[in-house]
């Protein structure tokens, strides 16, 4: 069936070989269970609700969004597609549920409707509810749902009765129970409401952004239509306004109070029975964060602890929480490494990189982690699941490659990837022994990934390079294609199959292909992450140099032809690369970049940056636009494309507007791909093929390749 595809359009028709994949696995607390979604196909875009028996290994679908539909097209609201950009959500049908505390009741929102469905082999059914709905979660104890729509946070039995508004917005820049912007972009909070372990009552933010600035953001292809108005809280420019409140299903309403102007970032809640409702708030520059419990009676805040870090402090996934048991579980940077601390104590030390917790009981805590700072054998890019207790580390994932899990009892869902196959592998263990699978129907990729893992340079880089298929020793010399990311929260550099499909494309195209992790991608230790403090452009780009030239001393490199690509940040630092290094770099492809930081959003950016009206020489240092960014006009002038989507309202096509009104007025050649109706994603099948077979022509025409 796939055979006759060509990789770009197998690549592009499989969203990457995501679709048909297992994801999003929930186990139920009896073990009996696992939920979880998948598409028929590894072409197919919409995801099914499913069930795995465990004890009989059998399959069987909870939802199909083809039935429940009728077999008509799925209809998104604008909050709704708002909502999966965020996520980077390309998929269809049901993209994301919530279960109750037994995972026995799934609700899921398809085309704007609520759906319920029993999980013990019950039919989904759709409530009658006003919408288009938003994030239905029910209750722990499975009797209710709660959604947001329209701005309000509303709640109905799981019958479809007693349908009605526990919070309504006084406006239209008002929301209850959503995610603001920056939290869903940057903080990864994708909700805006928690419920209470007693199922008597909601934590839910309420978001104001009426401060926020509009843009507007046109689709020059059809000047017909109207820009879309958004609120774009860039950096050094007010934020939207969020607090809390407890909602209590009998009427009540207690407000949350917390320093709000110290600690305006609501970073993470967490409600369960281990103790009160937790907070996380952050202050806006992120260099002290502060964990609270609530009175739920009163809405008071209490401080349990405070982080501070001279640098900035970084989010985590899982956490906080509270143990069964009632001891805060948090991730910390202390002497160097990255610890789990449950309670008074760090549980892990610096053998160990922690990056996320994935379960808490009164017991233990499972996590996953990379190799610390002080490992003896560190993985170059492994990453492994690991059960923690008082007693010492355990871990839990065997063979190497990158490991996630889910858990619940006795019953824990591995899901695993490796350099020497595609896809990933996911199997169901009791007690450590494999009791069921969970099939993959992802298409397997037409090409094969040979990339070798190593460390560059004197800082030991973590690098990957790929090389033509087939390629010999003494066929000679290979153009170079840098293909990195480089910046915070992007790792590349990973022991996973199909993370390197595209470098081995362009390998297979006649480059010898290198994706270096510098400082600044989430590796090993938090001084590696925070080296960039302040300086995106010197840090990252001397690494690449670095990993280029090192690796280039026992691999077949041609320094004289060496061109580089990315997107995003990868974008940033591929034109930071050919107008700072033309001495290095021969040709570059900035997809969506980010040109002039001033542009990019407040959270992530002040994160690094500083705020610019404080520290705009940091701004002017770090940008492509002013006079700081561009090369001296007396350096060669390298072949550079810049690719950008027009709907993008996370990079805007300002930043490439921007970059090429100054590359022009400083009489630099260049070319502009603008991409309509595109936005940061580029989920479209014709427009990901076609990108990626017109980079190679620009890049062999740029390097004089036949």
């Amino acid at each position: 069936m796939t055979g006759h595809l060509s990789f770009p359009r197998q690549h592009a028709r499989t969203q990457r070989f995501s679709l048909g994949a297992p994801r999003a696995f929930s186990v139920s607390p009896d073990g009996s269970r696992v939920t979880f979604l998948r598409s028929r196909t590894g072409t197919d875009r919409a995801n099914l609700l499913w069930t795995l028996d465990v004890t009989a290994s059998r399959e069987h679908v909870v939802a199909d969004p083809l039935v429940l539909l009728g077999g008509a097209d799925e209809e998104l609201s604008p909050e709704e597609r708002a909502r999966r950009e965020r996520s980077r959500e390309g998929s269809a049908g049901v993209v994301a549920y919530a279960v109750d505390a037994a995972v026995e009741l799934a609700a899921f929102a398809l085309s704007g409707r609520l759906w319920v469905a029993g999980l013990r082999g019950g039919a989904a059914r759709e409530l009658a509810v006003p919408g288009p709905v938003a994030d239905p979660r029910p209750s722990p104890d499975g009797r209710l749902v709660a959604y947001a729509a329209n701005g309000a946070l509303r709640v109905v039995a799981a019958d479809g009765t007693g349908d009605r508004a526990l919070a309504e917005p006084p406006c239209a820049t008002t929301t209850w129970g959503l995610a603001e912007f920056i939290a869903a972009e940057e903080m990864h909070r994708l909700r805006g409401f928690w419920w209470s372990p007693d199922s008597d009552a909601l934590l839910a933010a309420r978001v104001d952004d009426a401060p926020v600035r509009r843009w507007w953001i046109a689709d020059p292809a059809n000047p017909g239509s109207a820009p879309a108005e958004v609120a774009y809280p860039a950096a050094g420019t007010p934020n939207a306004l969020v607090s809390l409140s407890l909602l209590r299903l009998d009427g009540g309403r207690v407000d949350v109070e917390w320093d709000r102007e110290r600690y305006p970032y609501l970073a993470q809640a967490h409600w369960s029975a281990g103790g009160p409702p937790l907070l996380l708030v952050q202050a806006r520059d992120q260099r002290t964060q502060a964990f609270l419990t609530v009175d739920t009676e009163t809405g008071a805040t209490r401080v349990l602890h405070v982080d501070e870090d001279p640098k900035w402090l970084e989010l985590f996934a899982g956490v906080p929480a509270w143990t069964s048991d009632g001891r805060l579980v948090r991730v910390a940077d202390e002497a160097g490494a990255r610890v789990l601390v449950v309670g008074d104590r760090a549980l892990t030390g610096p053998q160990l990189h922690v990056l996320a917790v994935l379960d808490v009981t009164g017991d233990d805590v499972l996590i996953a982690a990379s190799a610390g700072p002080e490992a003896a054998d560190p993985e170059t890019g492994e990453a492994h699941v690991y059960r923690v207790d008082e007693r010492g580390v355990e871990r839990l994932s065997e063979e190497p490659g990158r490991h996630s899990a889910v858990r619940a009892g006795e019953v824990m869902v591995l899901s695993s990837a490796a350099l020497d196959r595609p896809g990933a592998r996911v199997r169901v263990l009791r007690d450590g022994k494999q009791v069921a699978t969970v099939t993959s129907y992802a298409e397997s990729p037409v090409l094969t990934a040979r990339a070798r893992l190593t460390r560059a340079g004197a800082r030991s880089i973590p690098s990957a390079v790929l090389l033509p298929t087939g390629y010999r020793e003494g066929d000679g010399a290979l153009p170079v294609l840098m293909d990195p990311y480089g910046g915070p929260h992007g790792q590349r550099v990973v022991a996973a199959h199909n993370a390197h499909l595209t470098s081995q494309w362009f390998a297979d195209q006649g480059f010898a292909v290198i994706v270096a992790d510098g400082r600044g991608t989430p590796h090993t230790s938090p001084g590696w992450e925070k080296a960039v403090h302040e300086d995106f452009a010197g840090v990252t780009l001397d690494d690449q140099v670095e990993a280029l030239h090192a690796l280039a001393q026992d691999h077949p490199l041609d320094l004289g032809k060496v061109a580089v690509r990315g997107w995003s940040y990868g974008g940033y630092l591929a034109a930071l690369a050919v107008l700072r290094r033309p001495d290095v770099f021969h040709a570059g492809i900035a997809g969506a970049p980010v040109t002039d930081w001033r542009l990019y959003d407040t959270h992530y950016t002040e994160r690094y940056l500083g705020l610019p009206q404080e520290r705009p020489e940091v701004y002017a240092r770090n940008s492509l636009v002013t006079d700081d960014g561009l090369s001296s006009p007396a350096s060669p002038a390298r072949p550079l494309m810049i690719i950008h989507g027009l709907a993008d309202d996370n990079v805007v096509a300002a930043h490439t507007l921007r970059l090429s009104s100054a590359l022009l007025a400083a009489g630099r050649p260049h070319e502009v791909l603008p991409l309509s109706g595109v936005t940061h994603m580029t989920p479209q099948e014709q427009v990901a093929e076609n990108l990626l077979l017109l980079q190679v022509d620009f890049l062999k025409r740029s390097l004089g390749l036949g």
